[in-house]
């Protein structure tokens, strides 16, 4: 368990939640380098070790470092983190698959379902990179971003269908404030957190509608238990959506 000292993440890309991310690895003992697009960014991450276009005001660690170079963030990367829409997810992919080392665990944080495939975003890196099932895992919880980067405490799930995988991103994510929880169920996970946004939805509505909260509590408990019995429909496990990436996360 102690391999995550000495690992090396590759982040894309630099924005608010891949900030974030790419802090909790580094404070977790991880040699981090993101991808930005935009030089400025980067620059701003290496120079002055802030990230000028999101949370400038908290100071990023030593050993996190940026570049726009897609190659360069990749190089030997043990750990490929993947924060971009899910939309764009594709596109992108299919420019940096030829760059993934055969060793490299692809770890996605999208909350979304491909338009037109729907397809979650596990089943589009395996087949845009050609990796196999084993490769890939899912992080997915209640995180907000701006309370990570201040040190509050948050949790998330960690899904893959390779156990050891699983532990293994365990252990890098692991941070006093951050605990990761590992889980095979990578259809429950990124379903929890994909279609808890349909039921998010429908309660901010309620909400400007001036209902009060036993129609928000009644959409938050009747939606769970509609996307729970869609998502064991789809071949995920009842329990993972009760817990950090579905419940927890809605």
């Amino acid at each position: 368990m102690t391999q995550h000292h000495a690992a090396r993440a590759a982040v894309f890309s630099a924005g608010s939640w891949g900030t974030a991310v790419g802090k909790i690895l580094a404070d977790a003992g991880s040699s981090v380098i993101m991808h930005a697009r935009r030089r400025e960014i980067a620059a701003g991450i290496n120079v002055s070790h802030h990230n000028p276009g999101y949370f400038p005001d908290v100071e990023l660690p030593s050993s996190l470092t940026a570049t726009t170079d897609p190659a360069t963030a990749l190089d030997g990367a043990d750990f490929l983190v993947l924060s971009v829409p899910a939309q764009a997810l594709r596109e992108s992919l299919a420019a940096w698959a030829p760059l993934i080392g055969p060793d490299t665990v692809i770890v996605s944080l999208m909350k979304g379902i491909e338009i037109g495939s729907g397809l979650r975003a596990s089943q589009v890196i395996t087949e845009v990179a050609g990796v196999p099932e084993s490769r890939v895992a899912v992080l997915s919880g209640p995180n907000l971003a701006r309370e990570i980067m201040d040190g509050q405490p948050a949790a998330a799930t960690v899904a893959c269908p390779d156990e050891d995988a699983a532990h293994r991103i365990q252990a890098a994510f692991l941070t006093p404030y951050f605990r990761p929880c590992t889980s095979t169920d990578v259809t429950g996970c990124e379903l929890g957190g994909a279609v808890k946004n349909v039921i998010a939805l429908a309660v901010g509505i309620a909400s400007g509608m001036g209902l009060g909260h036993n129609a928000q509590a009644l959409l938050i408990t009747r939606g769970l238990a509609e996307t729970t019995r869609l998502a064991v429909a789809m071949g995920a496990h009842p329990a993972t959506l009760s817990g950090l990436a579905g419940l927890g996360d809605l």
